[in-house]
């Protein structure tokens, strides 16, 4: 019953998106509808909160606009427990109600979001809620060629909404979360290359979740290039860890400010996350910290600077060399291991030509397989499941503390996959299979292989998954002599099928065609 409902939930957004945005691109469209939704969830949130709070006093918070005393408690309550304040008149209901009317209410609704900002000023949400919908320009002239057409757009926007019972409490508030991650891979399948900046297929994301917290208690977990969190919130999904602390850092702000809507329409509190926007390799803002998990999908063969300054960063300067500036794949890999604690688990995509280029990147594998003894499975994945690139990629696991230090395991997942319109897409017994091989670590015929350490090094630290994994397929030998039999059979058809044309020609007085 849930399912079905969260279905038609889905659906129905996805046509909402799709109806009013009318000629605007959908990765236009995407943060006003998304920002709109995420107005509403707040604004539903805290409605149901005070009318709780209010119960025993026989009042509502409807009840409570014109009583100033009662309205600063239930702004402090709220901002404490909550993160973030909204008056009575300012209600996502009270604004679509006036867009029923046709009145015009851009201008108010920029003030509402303007002061859902400002209610966490000096409060400990401040910098979760900070800059949250400045993405969302009511002015802009893709909403309409003037104010009238824009108000008339969001009012259309904001009145569809108002009608859909999203039925946000504490039992169901995923529904609702898991609509929001939906649109996101609705809007992403339809922005090319730039979908991957914000989102990673789901199989994948849980095929990196399940890797992270297959070895225990995971209490938190970091993705330095986050998007809109959906992989962090995948994490929190296999450890069933209801206290699990997010980390992240986002370097788009549109991105930053998705993922932080994404946290909290997952009720996922303020003070639970801690996600920010700037570029991670240049500005990391989580350098002090380690986490018991850490998942990524980085911009594949990213540029980045290779400052020379950076061999003295402490990520950086053990090994000696950095990353080229026209492929930061393993300036993003070191980073990585530098965060991740002793006891913990980091999973990561990347392309395949980290496996095996050579030059300084070549230098940096020797040196976290030989010295560091960091890498513990290499799992090659089928080209074509990534929005806007058909590269084949992998997904590199590392872990300070190997239980196996005296190889790694290889695991080619390249040809077990649903082929699809668009692109290609893992399929359950796809995901359940690698995770598995992942956790027996046996040698699978033209699957998995466990390589020795002393195989890799006689491979020149090599990596490319063909040299471990043969899934080569023999074809199987031709019988001669019954491919003459078959032709002889055929040229015998051929000559009785001629005969009959013959026969028919000459009953016909006419010229036989041969």
């Amino acid at each position: 019953m849930v399912q079905q409902h969260q279905q038609a939930l889905q659906k129905q957004l996805w046509n909402i998106a799709n109806t009013l945005r009318g000629n605007m691109s959908a990765d236009d469209f995407r943060d006003y509808i998304l920002g709109l939704i995420f107005y509403k969830y707040l604004s539903d949130k805290l409605h149901r909160y005070c009318d709780h709070l209010l119960k025993e006093d026989r009042l509502s918070f409807i009840d409570a606009a014109n009583n100033e005393e009662l309205l600063n408690d239930l702004r402090d309550e709220c901002v404490e427990n909550l993160g973030y304040f909204i008056a009575p008149n300012q209600l996502f209901s009270d604004l679509a109600a006036r867009g029923v009317k046709s009145e015009f209410i851009l201008d108010e609704l920029a003030r509402v979001l303007n002061d859902i900002e400002q209610s966490t000023t000096a409060a400990d949400s401040a910098d979760d809620f900070n800059g949250l919908f400045e993405e969302l320009d009511l002015n802009s002239s893709k909403l309409g060629k003037n104010p009238d057409q824009r108000n008339k757009l969001i009012s259309q926007v904001l009145v569809h909404l108002n009608n859909i019972d999203f039925q946000i409490d504490n039992t169901e508030i995923d529904l609702l979360g898991d609509a929001y991650e939906y649109l996101i891979g609705q809007f992403a399948s339809g922005a090319g290359k730039k979908a991957g900046e914000f989102y990673t297929p789901q199989q994948v994301s849980k095929i990196l979740a399940k890797l992270v917290t297959q070895a225990g208690s995971v209490t938190s977990v970091y993705d330095p290039t986050c998007g809109s969190g959906s992989l962090l919130l995948r994490v929190a999904r296999e450890s069933n860890n209801p206290n699990l602390e997010f980390f992240g850092q986002e370097q788009n702000p549109s991105t930053y400010n998705l993922a932080r809507m994404n946290m909290l329409m997952h009720g996922v509190r303020y003070d639970k996350f801690d996600l920010k926007n700037d570029d991670t390799l240049e500005h990391p803002m989580h350098k002090g910290k380690r986490f018991d998990a850490v998942v990524a999908n980085p911009p594949f063969s990213a540029k980045w600077s290779a400052n020379e300054m950076l061999l003295n960063d402490e990520r950086f300067a053990d090994y000696g060399k950095l990353a080229p500036k026209s492929k930061a794949d393993f300036a993003f890999v070191l980073h990585m291991t530098h965060q991740l604690n002793n006891t913990g688990t980091l999973a990561v995509v990347v392309p395949h030509g980290i496996l095996f280029r050579g030059a300084a990147e070549g230098h940096i594998r020797k040196h976290l397989i030989e010295n560091k003894n960091y890498l513990d499975a290499v799992i090659g994945l089928p080209a074509g499941i990534f929005f806007g690139t058909g590269i084949p990629t992998c997904i590199l696991v590392f872990k300070k503390q190997r239980p196996h230090s005296e190889n790694v395991l290889f695991i080619d997942a390249s040809n077990h996959f649903e082929k699809g319109k668009a692109q290609n897409y893992l399929r359950e017994e796809d995901v359940a299979r690698i995770v598995e091989a992942y956790g027996q670590r046996e040698s699978v015929e033209k699957f998995a292989h466990v390589a020795a350490m002393a195989e890799i090094a006689e491979n020149d630290y090599n990596l490319n998954i063909p040299r471990y994994v043969d899934t080569f397929e023999e074809e199987e030998p031709v019988d001669l002599d019954a491919v003459a039999s078959e032709l002889v059979a055929l040229e015998s058809k051929m000559q009785s099928v001629d005969a009959d044309i013959a026969e028919f020609c000459a009953q016909l007085n006419i010229k036989a065609p041969f």
